[in-house]
């Protein structure tokens, strides 16, 4: 039997990082911490949107708890939200959206054309490797 979609954010740490975002589909990671005010607003915001996309993942990552993966993300600010979708990275930014923008970005990233994407990442990564 297959298990049931989780509806609450996972915490991410990492010992499980690589594994979350590098599954196909969307991955949403919120980067907190319990004494920081908008990290705390956003919080009800990123549970409903679990709830609401149980078709994604969502996760936290508590930068007091995991200062080496924070730093390895070179994370300077929180909240910070980044989604991945098939193991790309495609948004990151600090700051707490409010829920009809962030309910609006997470349809957006359901409607890109992903093939497209890679596309454009590989042109990227020749671009560099040329440069």
């Amino acid at each position: 039997m297959e298990a049931a979609p989780a509806t609450k954010p996972l915490t991410i740490t990492e010992d499980n990082f690589e594994q979350f975002v590098t599954q196909d589909g969307i991955a949403v990671i919120d980067w907190w911490a319990p004494w920081c005010a908008p990290c705390r607003m956003f919080a009800p915001v990123l549970d409903k949107a679990a709830v609401n996309h149980p078709q994604m993942r969502f996760g936290k990552v508590n930068t007091d708890e995991q200062r080496s993966l924070s730093a390895a993300f070179d994370i300077q600010s929180i909240p910070t939200l980044m989604i991945f979708r098939d193991h790309i990275l495609l948004f990151s930014q600090p700051g707490a959206l409010p829920a009809s923008a962030f309910e609006d970005l997470l349809s957006q990233v359901q409607k890109l054309d992903m093939d497209e994407v890679r596309r454009k990442v590989a042109e990227k990564q020749q671009d560099k490797a040329s440069a």
